[in-house]
């Protein structure tokens, strides 16, 4: 198996686990209801995990539309560049990070 095969594999399980983690995390992002009986401190406490599961949630899918993304373009010459500067990505940094859609260069500080 080469190198590209071998990062398809990963990213194939890894958008599995990540799918699997948005289903996780939607059910912890419903809405916590005013008229539910439990206390203060408890119900500050619930919306705090609430904001936390919110913005992992966001998170996953994210990574979720690059991994796909990612794999989509296998077979092409466009699977292991930069979606900006279409450079080439070290094909370690897209094993590490196979979501990942730019180079290092590209990448948000």
């Amino acid at each position: 198996m080469n190198e590209k095969e071998e990062l398809l594999e990963i990213i194939k399980k890894d958008i599995i686990s990540t799918q699997l983690e948005i289903l996780l995390l939607e059910g912890r992002t419903e809405a916590i209801a005013p008229d539910d009986s439990i206390g203060r401190i408890t119900r500050m406490d619930a919306i705090n995990n609430k904001s936390v599961a919110d913005f992992s949630l966001t998170m996953s899918r994210e990574m979720l539309k690059g991994l796909e993304f990612r794999q989509s373009k296998y077979g092409t010459d466009k699977f292991t560049k930069c979606v900006r500067c279409n450079a080439e990505i070290p094909i370690k940094r897209l094993m590490f990070m196979p979501h990942s859609l730019t180079c290092v260069a590209c990448s948000p500080s």
